[in-house]
């Protein structure tokens, strides 16, 4: 069996265009194509062992086990990708197999929907459209072709099932962790852009002050890019402040990375002087800075892991018609203790 047979040979063979073909195999339901070229198509990829293995299957059951994970910008960026990894292993446990395709992020939505078409034509039984934050999306128009659920994503009408990190708990879990420290006087260094994150961490934070008596409104809250350099920017604004606070919750271990420098700076300590706490538990940053930083994780793996799940169930339940399970699932952000956080010097 020839292993290199594509799309175009099953076309050559069958007479047809490689977009008839994609469509017969992929049994788009809006494609005008009559039963008696379905049937030479389906009989070319069967004769020339298109797929190679997997067509045979899946003509008579309609599933590959091919999942495919369209990442924007995933595959890139080292602490998101464990997405992939969850996901991954969640697939080969359940037998499945999984093809990434890497796609930028700032693409333009033709370009997406090219990227999402190309895992289309492998004929994949559904897709995980993951992102490298949590954020709005709008969805690229073939994505409703097959099953799909969203990955650190969701849609202004909810049209897909997802799944999210829980900022809002996970600013909880950083605020709490300086509470029970002992800290009354904390400050906030936030993100300036319209991504969820920036709305329900710093929700999280008022609630949490407000929650332990204090004035969640009145706290300190400094708005800048989420980079070192920002944090740097906004930590020496607060700081140099009258009465300022002693914990300090960065939106970000790199801002939280530039509130160490401006700290230092200013001649404190962390954490004698000043307890800090970031959110994503990146590697690199926090495991290294000195103290270690504590800080909120977010859950990639975990997110990768339970898309594939999801999606597997929905295709072994699914009976025909649209996601009966379609909405937004939100995971844990669990707090990473390390030695960034210590009582206020009295």
């Amino acid at each position: 069996m020839n292993r290199n047979i594509g799309i175009k040979d099953v076309a050559l063979a069958a007479g047809v265009s490689a977009t008839t073909v994609s469509h017969v195999l992929n049994d788009v339901s809006y494609a005008r194509i009559s039963p008696e070229t379905r049937g030479k198509v389906k009989a070319a990829a069967l004769e020339l062992g298109y797929g190679p293995n997997r067509v045979a299957q899946a003509l008579r059951s309609r599933r590959t086990g091919v999942l495919g994970l369209v990442s924007e910008d995933v595959a890139t960026t080292p602490h998101a990708g464990r997405i992939i990894l969850g996901a991954d292993e969640a697939a080969r446990a359940r037998g499945y197999t999984l093809m990434v395709i890497n796609t930028a992020g700032s693409a333009s939505r033709a370009s997406r929907e090219s990227d999402v078409e190309a895992v289309l034509e492998r004929q994949v039984d559904g897709i995980l459209y993951a992102t490298m934050y949590h954020r709005y999306l709008e969805a690229p128009a073939n994505l409703a072709r097959v099953p799909a659920v969203l990955v650190d994503a969701v849609t202004a009408d909810g049209g897909f099932p997802a799944v999210v990190p829980d900022e809002h708990g996970g600013a909880t879990a950083a605020v709490d962790a300086l509470l029970a420290a002992g800290h009354t006087r904390i400050g906030f260094i936030n993100n300036t852009e319209d991504v969820p994150s920036t709305s329900q961490r710093l929700r999280g934070f008022r609630e949490a002050l407000t929650r332990a008596g204090l004035d969640g409104e009145a706290a300190p809250v400094v708005a800048v890019s989420s980079n070192a350099a920002g944090g740097y920017t906004a930590a020496g604004r607060i700081l140099s402040g009258g009465n300022p606070p002693s914990g300090l919750f960065c939106y970000n271990d790199r801002m939280a990375m530039g509130a160490y420098r401006a700290a230092a700076e200013l001649g404190l300590s962390v954490p004698g002087d000043l307890s800090v706490v970031g959110f994503d538990d990146q590697a690199l940053i926090a495991g290294s800075l000195h103290p270690g930083l504590t800080t909120v994780a977010l859950p990639h793996y975990e997110m990768g892991a339970w898309a594939v799940n999801h999606l597997i169930d929905t295709l072994e339940g699914r009976t025909g018609g649209d996601d009966p399970d379609a909405g937004t699932t939100t995971l844990e952000c669990p707090l990473v203790i390390r030695e960034s956080v210590a009582p206020p010097r009295q």
